[in-house]
């Protein structure tokens, strides 16, 4: 059984989503090393996966590593919200979601059908929800692997004197102070 986190994607067999699944295989070593599961979900056949990761295959030499959930009835993709009735009352928008170990839906992604995903910022969203796991601390706008997070704010106003009075952290105000993490 997996422990980690899963990062579901829906995928269909379309130009776009072809270069999102040959994105997501470019970066398997980077899930892989944050212990997360790749699972891809479409609404298209098993025998319209095979053709597509065959193309896949046939045309740059790489093979789709992850698995690939045919949703024929769209059970899941309804459970999930996946279906965009404003677009198409039978297609998926390009969905992200990111799953913990204890199968509790931490982020969700959803792209139009005209854009691709970001497999960078996937990446470092996942970073970051380990990281405020790890360590009890929020991440600010734009935060990267080794800069600094967010401490919560105090909580109690002992902890708020400690704070403001130590130099322990750097802080903008008494809410707002940032600290390094381990590496």
């Amino acid at each position: 059984m997996f422990l980690g986190f899963s990062i579901f994607v829906t995928g269909v067999f379309t130009p776009v989503c072809t270069t999102e699944f040959l994105a997501f295989t470019e970066a398997q070593p980077c899930f892989a090393r944050l212990n997360a599961q790749l699972l891809g979900l479409s609404i298209d056949s098993n025998p319209s996966h095979l053709a597509w990761v065959y193309n896949i295959y046939r045309h740059t030499g790489v093979v789709v590593p992850f698995p690939i959930i045919a949703d024929r009835d769209m059970r899941i993709a309804r459970m999930y919200g996946m279906i965009a009735p404003q677009v198409n009352e039978s297609a998926t928008v390009r969905n992200v979601f990111i799953i913990d170990p204890n199968g509790i839906v931490r982020a969700i992604l959803i792209y139009p059908m005209t854009n691709g995903r970001n497999i960078e910022e996937i990446c470092r969203l996942l970073t970051a929800l380990q990281a405020s796991d790890e360590y009890g601390v929020a991440t600010p706008a734009n935060w990267m692997p080794g800069h600094p997070a967010v401490l919560p704010p105090p909580a109690t106003w002992a902890e708020l004197q400690e704070r403001i009075a130590g130099d322990q952290y750097e802080c903008m105000d008494w809410y707002l102070c940032y600290t390094t993490l381990p590496r």
